[in-house]
């Protein structure tokens, strides 16, 4: 923020190597982290179409949009954090280690939120932050100011969440069910396996039952699932003691029922609360699209590289969610900043309110 913290930026362009407009930039941003094709291959593209451009000019232009995008993307985490139900996952985030010619493993943390399956009022967004690690401290960090539900998978990391020495506030963790038939399915793939087939089937009807409650209000999601789910999940249980109790504990299934018995009160969650979904499938899609770039960009340059990459395929993966074209947001997004926009009213760039501000009058 400037020292009078009207604005980030002054009413000039932004971006000085070779002067693009703010339009240039964008579609260089959105070729890069929505449509995954790599600075050298743009620059070789820009070549054949008679544009001599280098690849380390396009790595400033990125560099320099992401610093003036920051504060757009702190305010996007802060408004998901002012939420009391998101879902959290964590995916690998390759970065050159300068000096030593290999890569090394950061991480990308993404919090999401996505309302839309109970009609919820808050749209959905979707924020990625880079840390050099996968540890449970960085979780932590990520979410101080945050209280509520948060769903996420069976990594260990998460159980510092819920440990009584974190910094955050109450959080309560809510468990995936996808996870849990992810384990029976792989020893289905081994041959014939009656009990983890049974297990799948029985997982299965909860997965029906959800289907036709999805977009109802939490109050009526709640009192079919009680109705109809709570029963299953009852029989579930008793299904899983009497298993457990039958089975090898060192045995493929031994240990998938371990871990459905070892996430047992988060996996209910759904039970209590009409808000909670069934899986965490929901941040899960949110990252595919951050495995493509990593496939063909292979790694980020440096850290510095790699949360430009976060800022950046933040803004455009919530533009995604909301159906907000990603280069009309960019593009307007960074002429406003450029133009002296009052950092006061930084609300306003949410990727939600773009689509609002184009949408016709009456």
């Amino acid at each position: 923020m400037s020292p009078s913290g009207l604005m980030w930026s002054r009413p000039s362009s932004a971006f000085q190597a070779g002067l693009p407009t703010e339009a240039t930039v964008a579609h260089v941003l959105v070729s890069k982290y929505a449509d995954h094709l790599p600075l050298y291959r743009q620059a070789q593209i820009m070549s054949r179409q008679g544009v001599d451009l280098d690849r380390s000019t396009l790595a400033d232009w990125v560099g320099r949009a992401a610093y003036e995008l920051r504060p757009v993307f702190d305010a996007l985490i802060a408004d998901l954090k002012r939420s009391t139900k998101l879902f959290m996952d964590e995916t690998r985030a390759p970065v050159l280690d300068p000096g030593s010619r290999k890569t090394k493993t950061g991480y990308f943390w993404v919090l999401a939120r996505d309302d839309r399956p109970w009609s919820g009022s808050a749209p959905p967004g979707v924020a990625f932050t880079y840390a050099p690690g996968r540890g449970g401290a960085y979780a932590e960090r990520i979410l101080q100011g945050f209280s509520g539900i948060l769903q996420v998978d069976g990594y260990a990391g998460y159980n510092r969440l819920i440990a009584a020495e974190c910094i955050c506030a109450d959080i309560r963790l809510a468990y995936c069910w996808a996870h849990a038939r992810r384990k029976l399915i792989e020893i289905t793939r081994n041959g014939s396996a009656p009990i983890a087939e049974d297990g799948v089937k029985r997982i299965g009807e909860l997965y029906r039952i959800e289907a036709e409650l999805r977009g109802l209000d939490p109050e009526a999601r709640l009192a079919g699932r009680r109705e109809r789910s709570a029963p299953h999940v009852a029989d579930l249980q008793t299904w899983l003691a009497y298993h457990r109790a039958r089975v090898a504990t060192k045995s493929p299934l031994g240990e998938a029922l371990a871990y459905i018995a070892k996430y047992w009160d988060g996996l209910k969650l759904f039970l209590t609360d009409g808000r909670v979904e069934i899986d965490n499938n929901t941040v899960e899609r949110t990252i595919r699209p951050i495995a493509l770039n990593r496939k063909n960009a292979l790694f980020a340059g440096h850290d510095a590289g790699a949360e430009n990459w976060a800022t950046i395929a933040s803004l455009i993966e919530t533009c995604k969610l909301n159906a907000v074209d990603p280069f009309a947001y960019l593009t307007a997004t960074l002429t406003s900043i450029v133009n002296g926009h009052k950092q006061s009213r930084i609300e306003a760039m949410m990727p939600w309110n773009f689509q609002k501000a184009a949408e016709p009058t009456a």
